[in-house]
């Protein structure tokens, strides 16, 4: 058996040199340009035993935070690291109800539905994307402060985090869950304020009054939801970066798949989200590197400190009916350094967004099709396999030690153009079964999404003041 596995892998290594050229492993143009990444194959599979490599940029930065994977090596959410390893099936499930929820929002096809608590009756608007997310920050919060474990994500608006009492209903997290009366900086917000009739803008949902306090209540796509008062607090990212009197909301009953962490810190674009809140500080500038796998932490960064020079930038775009999304103009895509032919109404249509919480990227239709047909005849190598979920392009790489990819980048608007890194292009399940990462939507009319796992190890800038997004390669060191 060993012998005519080799004799098969020595075929396949003889095709990938008819196929892409043998000249330093990869395939080069004339101008000495690589148009391909050759990956060890078990760096697709990290070990749970894995020492935990830490960014050295959240460390050397006054205004970072060190980003993990929730579900990883890094991550301080589960003592039982071996238990961390996450269901990709239930991970895609999760990922394209998330989809299908910033789908429905942005196509005005919402649907009111009402949930109660025992203190309040709330009008749950299904207008809030789904808030389940892979990357966590830690956050500290009143005074003496308390560290929260939060999902960092651009799609979302308000910033909440699980408060005591619990009223009805709070989920299991790993820290002990706040008590706002031990924090004297803690403040209730009226009802008849600015900031709770901006409610409805950043959640979906009007504030209410309980005993002329504001109250707030956000449902997301999969019926999770957080409903509790809207309060004001001090929030500390580092020693040097505290901001006094933060609205955030205080949740008394919530309920759904955030469980490890405190709650969700907003980074969108409405006035409630915390760019907004600390732009006179930040001037609505942010950036973070996703780490390449849950071994490797990351960086979120508030301000201009350590922005690479090397970032290229492209405008935000406006998105009808989803103004708190970071929209963009994908132009073009290559694979292998060949253009793909996807007329630019293809793109022009549905409008695109770069999102922090979606996992794969979803192409319309068209684009995706036009995607798996350039991969597929770049692979031809590679015996195919079955599909799993919402990816359908995998392949076989059992007995290997390495793959050769073709490079994949996206083209935006202003003349940005971003190489995916090497880890933003394949999904693994198992040896047998590693998939293209990316998905198409099921409608014309649906809006791409570019997803965390093609954002992986990008330096992702996001300029809220001057209207842009910029891309970096190397992100993370």
């Amino acid at each position: 058996m060993n012998s005519t596995r080799n004799v098969l892998n020595i075929i396949l290594i003889l095709c990938v040199c008819l196929s892409w050229g043998c000249t330093d492993g990869a395939q080069k143009r004339e101008n000495g340009e690589i148009l391909t990444h050759t990956i060890e194959l078990s760096s697709l599979f990290p070990s749970s035993s894995l020492p935990c490599v830490l960014s050295t940029r959240a460390s050397n930065t006054k205004s970072s935070l060190r980003v993990t994977h929730r579900h990883g090596t890094c991550s301080s959410l589960t003592s039982d690291k071996a238990t961390t390893s996450p269901d990709h099936a239930e991970i895609l499930r999760l990922d394209q109800a998330r989809v299908n929820s910033i789908h429905s929002k942005l196509s005005k096809k919402l649907t009111d539905r009402v949930r109660q608590s025992k203190s309040t009756a709330l009008p749950a608007k299904d207008g809030s994307i789904f808030g389940s997310g892979n990357y966590v920050v830690s956050v500290g919060i009143g005074t003496p402060k308390r560290d929260q474990s939060l999902i960092f994500d651009t799609g979302s608006d308000l910033t909440w985090i699980q408060c005591e009492p619990c009223v009805q209903t709070c989920y299991s997290q790993k820290e002990p869950i706040f008590n706002p009366s031990s924090s004297s900086s803690y403040y209730n917000v009226s009802c008849s304020s600015a900031a709770c009739s901006s409610l409805s803008s950043a959640t979906g949902n009007s504030g209410s009054c309980s005993a002329s306090t504001c109250v707030y209540g956000i449902q997301y796509g999969d019926q999770s939801f957080s409903v509790g008062f809207l309060a004001k607090e001090k929030f500390t990212l580092t020693s040097s970066n505290v901001f006094d009197g933060v609205y955030f909301g205080c949740g008394e009953n919530n309920q759904g798949l955030f469980t490890g962490v405190a709650g969700l810190l907003g980074l969108g674009r409405d006035k409630l989200s915390f760019p907004s809140q600390t732009a006179t500080t930040y001037n609505k500038i942010f950036s973070y590197c996703l780490p390449s796998s849950s071994s490797y932490t990351g960086h979120l960064t508030f301000g201009t400190a350590g922005i690479s020079r090397s970032v290229k930038f492209t405008p935000i775009s406006t998105i009808t009916e989803g103004t708190s999304f970071y929209g963009l103009d994908i132009v073009a895509i290559t694979v292998g350094g060949q253009k793909l032919a996807i007329a630019p109404a293809v793109f022009s249509t549905p409008g695109a967004l770069i999102d922090s919480g979606t996992v794969i990227t979803r192409l319309p239709p068209k684009a995706y099709a036009a995607l798996k047909d350039a991969f597929k005849a770049k692979m031809s190598q590679y015996p195919s396999s079955s599909g799993v979920s919402i990816l359908d392009t995998c392949f076989d790489l059992s007995g290997l030690k390495t793959v050769t990819i073709p490079k994949v980048a996206f083209s935006f608007s202003g003349g940005a153009v971003v190489e995916l890194g090497s880890t933003g292009v394949l999904y693994a399940f198992k040896m047998s079964q590693v998939c293209l990462a990316f998905a198409g939507n099921s409608d014309d009319t649906n809006a791409a999404i570019f997803g965390n796992v093609q954002q992986q190890t990008l330096e992702v800038v996001y300029d809220g003041a001057g209207g842009r997004v910029g891309f970096a390669p190397n992100g993370c060191s």
